[in-house]
């Protein structure tokens, strides 16, 4: 099949997506409205997706929708419409000795492809935040999700239609990979290309692609449990980064515990032996917890449970010496996603944002943080993890680019 129509068709109606932010607003306040308008057909939808996935596989909690879910979704767009749009944004402006006006200006990046797995609710994040930002969308979910990704367009182009704008300025690919293979090629067609979900997913982007990726990269999440660390706190913490939503890429994977606070351990694991969270501890984090952790829940950790994104109730405990090899293991083993330390020592509270090298770094806090709407973006398109044009939760800014404008009175060069 070709599908060069899907994205000449994209780039066309982004020639002709030149609307005032009112009228950007009203559409994305309707498409809010409609999507709880719609929470019937959505969950019905939902359930058909659902119903061919093992409730046991860590995606499924990532596919559900639920009336609260399919609610904060369409408060997360309304919070989108409420933001300052970036474009036209002067970042620079200065005038030459020449009298030439030079100025740097916020502009949309253009087409913006994304490939991801099964999170319907990247399909409302997506387009809201593109569409707030002057961008076109080509969204290529997966086949877990279909039923629910093709309700959810169908809710924006009824809105989109209503508006009397071109519904192409949001398409969402067959679902056959056929259909990915040649959004990786769109060159000429797609702007930026990015991928949301697994490592493997991610790898088979960056590897595959002829257009440019901005990785959205997996979340292997640590948090240090440093010698001043308040015991209090830290119970708090890592039960809400395991425990609040374990789908999801902030989550907590390994908690790192300074061997001083060892006999601290079976108080702060409590939460996670009430809620069901299976544990993989090393030898001597083992030893303490066998003591009062439920046995059918306590391993002894091999070295593959260090480095793993879990995506589910389990985690791995490593213990160490000294703030300097807690540093060295995350180093080693992180996916410089989100990293936490939990401490009330200003030197190692200092180094650590100093020296972990991650998109989100915390002090005394859960990483469950990592999120747009958290960070006051509204939503995001995705958490990167490189360094090369966004960092972290990407929101509008991170959807734009900017242009250079020239102004002059019969300037030639000399």
């Amino acid at each position: 099949m070709d599908y060069t129509h899907y994205f000449e068709n994209s780039v066309k109606a982004g020639r002709s997506l030149s609307l005032a932010p009112a009228a950007i607003n009203a559409v994305l306040l309707d498409v809010a409205n409609a999507a709880v308008d719609q929470t019937d057909h959505l969950l019905a939808e939902n359930k058909r997706d659902l119903d061919r996935m093992d409730p046991a596989d860590p995606k499924y909690d990532r596919l559900t929708l639920n009336a609260a879910r399919i609610q904060d979704i369409a408060n997360d767009i309304k919070s989108v419409a409420g933001l300052a749009s970036p474009l036209g944004t002067i970042l620079s402006d200065k005038t030459m000795p020449n009298g030439l006006q030079i100025s740097k200006i916020r502009v949309p990046l253009g087409v913006v492809g994304v490939i991801y797995e099964a999170r319907p609710n990247v399909t409302f994040d997506v387009f809201a935040l593109c569409f707030k930002t002057g961008n076109i969308s080509i969204l290529k979910g997966g086949s877990d999700a279909d039923f629910s990704n093709r309700a959810i367009i169908g809710i924006i182009h009824g809105v989109l239609s209503a508006h009397n704008i071109d519904v192409n300025a949001a398409t969402l690919l067959p679902v056959e990979r056929e259909a990915t293979e040649a959004l990786l090629n769109a060159v000429g067609y797609v702007d930026v290309l990015i991928p949301r979900g697994s490592q493997s997913l991610i790898n088979y982007v960056r590897n595959s692609s002829k257009v440019p990726v901005i990785e959205t990269g997996a979340g292997i999440v640590h948090t240090y449990l440093d010698e001043s660390g308040d015991l209090e706190k830290a119970t708090a913490i890592v039960d809400n980064a395991k425990t609040r939503r374990v789908s999801v890429c902030n989550a907590l994977d390994c908690l790192i515990i300074n061997a001083s606070r060892l006999t601290d351990l079976p108080s702060i694991a409590k939460p996670l032996a009430e809620k069901g969270v299976e544990v993989f501890a090393d030898e001597r984090s083992y030893a303490i917890l066998k003591e009062t952790y439920p046995a059918n829940l306590l391993h002894v950790a091999q070295p593959e449970h260090f480095g793993t994104e879990f995506l589910s109730m389990k985690m791995s405990v490593k213990t160490v010496d000294s703030f300097q090899q807690a540093l060295e293991h995350i180093a080693i083993n992180s996916s410089k996603h989100s990293e936490a330390i939990i401490s009330e020592d200003e030197t190692n509270i200092e180094t650590f944002l100093n020296r972990v090298d991650a998109a989100a770094v915390y002090v005394n806090a859960s990483t469950g943080f990592t999120d747009g709407a958290q960070f006051g973006l509204g939503a995001e398109i995705g958490i990167s993890t490189q360094k090369l044009h966004a960092r972290g939760p990407m929101g509008l800014e991170e959807l734009t680019s900017y242009k250079w404008v020239v102004k002059g009175n019969g300037q030639v060069r000399k």
